[in-house]
């Protein structure tokens, strides 16, 4: 009963934060890509359905994660299957066994800054965003199965959609401060929307959640076994439908009900509201040392750790991130985040993405050397220019709000 007690509250907690409500919009989609596909098209497979479309993200060697073609492709089909009165709904899912989608490959990003390329970089991050905004904009049902890894940018493009399924194989994340980077393809927004200060505790530890801790904090909406998956899909290509109510119970369906187990960090939700509210990190390092101290929990020690393994400029920027993105529309969130990604890969103010991805992903020795070092020498002037307009000799994020929608 306490079990049930807790999933509700978490639930009803989300719901008055909004969070899980979705409103309905009238609108045309137009097309304003521009970018070709080369020789990637085969990065994002489709399958036709009855009345619907399937996404598949393919390339399982790299843990499905996103490059520049594959942002511009599912930017592409998601528009024209918007327009086409012959698909009812979408799905999206990952090719392989491994994972949904591990995120944006920084590793691609890391050899494109290094090699002078960063217009292709802010073309991506511009792409990829975009299709953050439609996703989570789009007037048709859509369906996301997010078995195995979601990492970053691997849930901005499933979380903002209208059904998000996770099995007993998902794993989620958010580890991009440890990478000298910051939440985003939406993060900030989503993150601030859940319960007490959990997005702040998983933006700034990098910590994961699984499948039915997914489902109790309102990450996901249904929940299945791996084993049921190939029923669910064969279910889902039968319809001839655009109603969500008929695919949210053919989702219900081959779906179970599930809690966070005893050791989920779920159940200490107060605990890390307690000390993830404060203004500013060194506040919640603090909190975290004295309470390592007092108790002797080798939780608190573990937390700590993963804070002190992070860029601090990293940790700095991602607390604004989120504090800001409570009070912001979605949009507004991808808007303010493409300035953040942007001042990340220029090294104006620091090179902590280029050394995080070369000294975890690249070299892999596991050591990086973040400049600033220290918290205390992130001054609030380095913080802020984060956040800054980008100024004018650099466009903003342009998304079609007007279009898709015009009461905003």
């Amino acid at each position: 009963m306490q079990k049930i007690k807790f999933a509700l509250s978490l639930t009803r907690c989300l719901h008055k934060n909004g969070f899980v409500s979705r409103q309905a919009r009238s609108f045309s989609a137009v097309h304003t890509y521009t970018q070709p596909d080369y020789f990637q098209e085969e990065e994002v497979l489709v399958e036709g359905r009855a009345n619907s479309r399937a996404a598949i993200l393919n390339r399982p060697s790299a843990l499905n994660a996103i490059n520049a073609s594959m942002a511009a492709r599912l930017n592409r089909l998601y528009e024209s299957w918007e327009e086409n009165s012959d698909i009812g709904f979408v799905l999206m899912k990952g090719g392989g066994e491994r994972a949904f989608c591990s995120g944006t490959d920084v590793v691609a990003l890391y050899h494109l800054l290094n090699e002078g390329k960063a217009e292709e970089c802010k073309a991506f991050f511009g792409s990829l965003y975009k299709f953050v905004y439609v996703l989570g904009t789009y007037l048709k049902p859509h369906v996301a199965i997010m078995d195995g890894i979601v990492m970053g940018g691997g849930a901005g493009i499933s979380l903002p959609g209208m059904f998000r399924v996770v099995t007993d194989r998902t794993v989620y994340s958010t580890p991009e401060v440890q990478i000298g980077f910051h939440p985003d393809s939406g993060a900030s927004y989503y993150l601030s929307r859940l319960p007490g200060y959990l997005g702040e505790y998983l933006a700034l530890t990098g910590e994961k959640l699984n499948g039915a801790e997914m489902m109790a904090c309102g990450l996901a909406t249904h929940y299945s076994m791996k084993e049921k998956l190939p029923w669910i899909e064969q279910r889902l290509g039968g319809l001839i439908t655009d109603d969500r109510s008929i695919i949210e119970n053919s989702l219900a369906q081959y779906g179970s009900l599930v809690y966070p187990d005893g050791n989920s960090v779920l159940h200490e939700i107060e605990t890390i509201d307690s000390l993830f509210c404060h203004d500013t990190i060194e506040e919640i390092v603090e909190a975290l040392e004295n309470k390592a101290a007092e108790s002797g929990n080798k939780w608190y020690t573990t937390m700590l750790n993963k804070i002190k393994e992070a860029s601090p400029l990293s940790l700095k920027v991602t607390l604004q991130s989120i504090r800001e993105g409570r009070f912001q529309t979605l949009d507004q969130c991808l808007t303010r985040e493409y300035r953040t990604s942007l001042k990340f890969i220029s090294k104006d103010i620091s090179n902590d993405f280029c050394e995080g991805v070369q000294a975890r992903l690249v070299d892999k020795d596991f050591a990086p050397k973040w400049d600033p070092p220290k918290l205390e020498d992130v001054t609030d002037h380095m913080v802020a220019s984060f956040f800054s307009p980008l100024g004018e000799l650099e466009p903003e994020l342009n998304l079609p709000v007007a279009i898709r929608e015009p009461d905003v």
